[in-house]
């Protein structure tokens, strides 16, 4: 078991520095846009803006069907070690730059765009907070996960993965149908 563990961790050191790479490649391509044409920077940050939000929301949903697995195998088994990795991989790489990518694009997007004015907007970014706040939530999850120390069971896990749903919902319909 400790040679599978050994080859976990040394293929997670591998992925995290892939996803350092992709992260400085992100970057520099971006500020090289932002630097060659900072006139039509905007439809690019727009894009990059809603990338991001399908990537952290494709995670949103998938971090908790894990959890629904990983709640019913045996700590310690290979099955649960399994889920540990992909947990802590899907949240490290995917889902934490992508909302932080989210949130900068987003916010950019805000002020050069509206002015931080909109009772839509204000709204769209307490949304954002909220889910901001399950991500946290999450984020606690894949820890206490790790250590073996979940004491929530499947039925929990099935029920929280519908909130992400539903604030990326109440999101979507803020963004195109500006209600107010």
């Amino acid at each position: 078991m400790s040679n599978a563990n050994e080859q976990l961790s040394s293929s997670g050191g591998r992925a995290a520095k892939r996803a350092a790479i992709a992260i400085l490649v992100f970057i520099l391509l971006t500020a090289a846009l932002f630097y060659l044409d900072p006139e039509n920077f905007y439809p690019w940050a727009k894009a990059i803006h809603i990338i991001a939000v399908i990537s952290w929301m494709a995670g949103m949903l998938y971090l908790p069907r894990l959890f629904v697995y990983h709640a019913d195998a045996e700590p310690g088994s290979a099955q649960s070690e399994t889920f540990k990795v992909m947990e802590r991989r899907l949240l490290r790489v995917i889902i934490n730059p992508a909302m932080v990518i989210t949130w900068v694009f987003g916010l950019w997007l805000a002020w050069k765009g509206f002015g931080f004015s909109g009772g839509w907007l204000h709204a769209k970014i307490a949304a954002v907070l909220a889910l901001s706040g399950v991500h946290g939530y999450f984020s606690a999850a894949v820890r206490k996960f790790a250590e073996d120390r979940n004491r929530k069971p499947a039925g929990h896990w099935r029920m929280v993965n519908e909130i992400p749903t539903v604030l990326m919902i109440l999101i979507v319909i803020l963004v195109v149908v500006k209600p107010f």
